[in-house]
């Protein structure tokens, strides 16, 4: 939740899991990377990507 921003930062623990939980994808471990192909016609794809991209910049804490 916390790397949500907007409207997405606002939505209530029941909508969360049912917009980003329930969204369609596919995880592949391909070699040693761990892939996470996203549909891309559904509508909260953008939100559940910037959040990733949002953690993956914070500081490794170990």
């Amino acid at each position: 939740m916390l790397a949500l921003t907007g409207t997405a930062r606002l939505w209530e623990p029941r909508r969360l899991r049912l917009r980003l939980v329930t969204t369609a994808g596919q995880f592949v471990i391909t070699g040693r990377r761990r892939i996470l192909r996203l549909a891309r016609h559904w509508p909260w794809s953008s939100h559940i990507t910037a959040a990733l991209e949002r953690l993956a910049l914070l500081p490794n804490p170990g």
